[in-house]
């Protein structure tokens, strides 16, 4: 498996994209039931194949990622060759980003001098997805991208 399997959750408001991927392998709902039964193992890699192609989709699609700590965000938009870093550092030790009142602070003092922005970019490896997905285990969210913009206006107006 490349990524990670899909929680029950997930496979459950997936489970019409299921049923399809079984049917494009001639599976049966009986024979799905019986393969679940009989062959546990079979049913774990038909669920493994279907969360990676999941996955697959996913990840080509995203175009925008948010992580948020305590002290810092990171934003970043996923182009085709390469990822964009924009991120904001708070160098407030009172001030904790996850949290509606710090993120409030930053909001109201973005030119203050604790806090710092920094910008990057970086070629992705042979596996762009894979980068990307490692990015979301760490604890990366896929956006639209609207935080990265204000932020990226916000720095080419004080340039």
């Amino acid at each position: 498996m490349k990524y990670q399997r899909l929680s029950k959750e997930q496979l459950e408001e997936l489970h019409v994209e299921f049923i399809n991927f079984l049917a494009t392998q001639s599976i049966t709902a009986e024979e799905w039931s019986d393969i679940k039964v009989n062959k546990p193992n079979v049913a774990e890699e038909e669920l493994d194949v279907f969360s990676d192609l999941v996955w697959e989709k996913v990840l080509a699609s995203a175009k925008y990622l948010e992580h948020f700590s305590k002290d810092q965000i990171h934003l970043f938009e996923l182009e085709e060759d390469q990822m964009y870093l924009i991120a904001v550092k708070v160098n407030n030790d009172a001030v904790d980003l996850t949290t509606k009142e710090g993120y409030a602070w930053l909001r109201d003092n973005l030119l203050n001098d604790d806090v710092v922005f920094y910008n990057a970019s970086k070629e992705y490896s042979n596996d762009r997805n894979l980068d990307k997905f490692k990015l979301i285990q760490q604890g990366a969210n896929i956006t639209k991208g609207e935080l990265f913009h204000y932020f990226e206006k916000l720095m080419q107006g004080n340039s």
